[in-house]
């Protein structure tokens, strides 16, 4: 059986170790202006590179829009 995790609502492959900037490269998102949660917790900018996205988790990635 796979380990998977969900990322905004889309079912894809666990990476072990795989962090936050992992994340965000391996699903080629390269807007500047990101938020990501992990399991409903908000995952500060400068932490990105130090934390591991866990098993089964439940991964949100919003980009942020300014307009007028």
């Amino acid at each position: 059986m796979t380990t998977s995790i969900t990322v905004n609502k889309r079912k894809i492959e666990y990476v072990q170790d795989e962090t936050v900037t992992d994340l965000l490269a391996r699903l080629k998102y390269k807007f500047s202006l990101i938020h990501v949660s992990i399991n409903g917790e908000l995952i500060p900018r400068e932490k990105y590179k130090e934390t591991p996205i866990p098993s089964d988790a439940v991964v949100s990635v919003i980009h942020m829009i300014s307009g007028g």
